[in-house]
């Protein structure tokens, strides 16, 4: 019975372990000393493109697209009408992001397909958005968490890294590149 029992204790431990390993963790304290400071607002003033790319868990790419980002602030809420054009997969064509400060410093936004509220934090050079999403892929849709890491180069230009995640587990990654226009 002992025998039975540190087998199945061993196989969990085996299990969450390969679990954790499956799963990143960005430490947004990590940034907050680091600059450029990145500021949301002034970034977005404006048009920005973007170059992404998403990866499954294989880390093939099953998305190639670019963005093309209109952002004004208006009345304390940052407006994104983004545009997006696929060279690799399909995904949504347009997406409209409300954002707005909050008192604490913290930020939440909505766009039409999240679910729910986005929140956001800053951290010196790095900003971290977190939200669910009903994604559709092919002919089901998954329910799942996007962790949505920007990290300043620059005042024209950063990086954009999402972790998306269903149940605490990595499904697919995201990698953009951001640049001012203006």
């Amino acid at each position: 019975m002992k025998f039975i029992q540190r087998s199945v204790a061993v196989g969990l431990l085996s299990c969450l372990t390969l679990i954790a390993g499956c799963s990143t963790s960005v430490d947004g304290n990590t940034y907050k000393q680091v600059s450029p400071t990145f500021n949301i607002e002034e970034f977005f003033a404006g048009n920005v493109r973007a170059w992404g790319i998403v990866q499954n868990r294989s880390g093939e790419v099953v998305q190639r697209f670019v963005v093309d980002i209109q952002g004004k602030n208006e009345g304390g809420t940052l407006t994104l009408d983004e545009t997006f054009t696929y060279g690799v997969g399909e995904g949504p064509k347009q997406r409209t992001w409300k954002i707005v400060k909050q008192a604490d410093g913290t930020y939440v936004g909505n766009a039409g397909d999240i679910d729910g509220p986005a929140t956001g934090t800053s951290y010196g050079n790095a900003f971290n958005f977190h939200y669910n999403m009903d994604l559709p892929v092919d002919d089901t849709t998954y329910a799942v968490t996007f962790d949505d890491w920007f990290w300043a180069f620059d005042d024209s230009a950063m990086m954009n890294r999402s972790y998306i995640r269903k149940f605490g587990v990595v499904m697919a990654e995201v990698t953009i590149f951001m640049q001012k226009q203006d």
